[in-house]
């Protein structure tokens, strides 16, 4: 964890490049320091099917969904959450500029009783860390 999602209208393909709004969100997430770096996962979801307010096909909306582990307090979810949806924000000013945009963003915590996982990426960048 930290697991980032992504969900955005199909109508800001050619406004957005969505490969570069994976990139900000992971680099804001590694900028925060409280995210093990093995664990950063940014995923993005095209909805091609959505309806928004009165109906009117020129609004656009990007939702995302940060789902972390137990452990963390308060201020510090808040201080990162903070940084993470300002980056974002700032990345996505001209969309803001050209056209009618919603952003979204929550933070949800996992469970650990009901949360399973297997990720052997934490180890293979220790080893290389390790070795230069």
């Amino acid at each position: 964890m930290p697991h980032f999602t992504i969900e955005y209208s199909a109508n800001l393909d050619g406004r957005l490049d969505i490969g570069a709004v994976c990139e900000v969100v992971r680099k804001a997430a590694v900028e925060t320091g409280i995210f093990p770096l093995g664990g950063i996962r940014v995923r993005a979801i095209k909805c091609e099917h959505y309806a928004i307010a009165d109906g009117r096909h020129d609004y656009g909306f990007l939702d995302m969904v940060l789902r972390i582990g137990e452990g963390r307090d308060l201020p510090t979810r808040r201080k990162a959450g903070e940084h993470v949806f300002q980056a974002l924000a700032k990345h996505l000013d001209p969309v803001f500029a050209a056209s009618k945009f919603a952003l979204s963003f929550d933070m949800q915590i996992n469970d650990k009783d009901t949360s399973w996982k297997r990720n052997n990426i934490h180890d293979a960048l220790k080893v290389e860390a390790a070795h230069g």
